[in-house]
């Protein structure tokens, strides 16, 4: 089995979106050597980190940590690391993207001498600044082993699923799970309003009430998403209430599983997101 991945060799990080950024925030100032790359280079401002310019300068790195925005990111990414990697060097996936698509890159990246996990995450900006997110992996317990202390820098929980693609099956499955409960919460607060209740009073009832879940108790936590991707110009079908949506349906018939909810959901909810955030009541 190889070494464990320490300090001594950079670290790449791919993507310095919503999340990608805080995450390589946590990295550098944790004291690891950082090259960073992102298809706007003004996004790297404020980074302790070596700006890349490309694949090429990524090379010498052991670790190459992709957050950008889709399967066919990633993919291409991997595709053109793939042949300039050492041996043994690993990729982590924490986009969201398909199964499917993790299975087959794990195995392309195999066949080249390299490793690849998909371990995506959840908690949030704020906990990714704070090194305190959830990250869910797929792919093998050894490469997982040999790169927790990268993971751990920006995880207070790494949790190994299963074989390559169930971190992106999980993450999908969390992704449902919160955004039916958003819709939900949504109908209900307009239902309320409808008969003169203020949200922040139906919010207060309901934290001691069967109704509480992560939603209510964290609500405007969309608002604020909605308006960073809004600032740094990210079109509504890339954000997660879009974008996730539809790779659970994507996902959900590769297997041939039935999901009426999340085909609803895929349909409405972007717009009913995005029309809250738009009201500007980011609480």
């Amino acid at each position: 089995m190889a070494d464990e991945i320490d300090r001594s060799s950079p670290v790449a990080f791919v993507g310095l979106g919503n999340l990608g950024h805080p995450m390589a925030q946590a990295l550098a100032g944790a004291g690891w050597r950082l090259k960073v790359h992102d298809r706007d280079p003004g996004r790297a401002q404020g980074l302790d980190a070596e700006v890349a310019t490309g694949a090429g300068d990524l090379a010498d790195c052991r670790v190459v940590a992709l957050a950008v925005p889709d399967d066919e990111a990633v993919t291409a990414w991997v595709d053109e690391l793939g042949s300039l990697l050492t041996a043994g060097s690993v990729f982590l996936v924490h986009s969201t993207i398909l199964p499917g698509t993790a299975k087959h890159l794990a195995q392309q990246a195999e066949s080249e001498g390299l490793a690849l996990l998909d371990v995506p995450v959840s908690g949030g900006a704020e906990r990714a600044r704070a090194g305190s997110l959830t990250v869910v992996a797929g792919g093998r317990a050894d490469v997982l082993d040999r790169v927790r202390p990268v993971l751990d820098t920006v995880a207070e929980t790494v949790l190994h699923v299963g074989p390559s693609g169930a971190g992106a099956a999980v993450k999908l499955a969390n992704q449902l799970m919160m955004f039916a409960a958003l819709a939900g919460a949504q109908e209900a607060l307009e239902l309320a309003a409808a008969y003169d209740v203020p949200e922040q009073t139906v919010l207060e009832a309901v934290s001691t009430s069967t109704g509480d879940s992560w939603i209510t108790r964290n609500w405007g936590f969309f608002d604020r998403v909605a308006a960073a991707y809004e600032s740094a110009g990210t079109p509504v079908k890339d954000r997660p209430w879009s974008k996730d949506l539809w790779d659970v349906v994507a996902a959900a018939r590769d297997a041939d599983v039935q999901v009426p909810v999340a085909g609803l959901l895929a349909q409405d909810l972007a717009e009913k997101v995005e029309a809250h955030a738009r009201k500007g009541d980011v609480s």
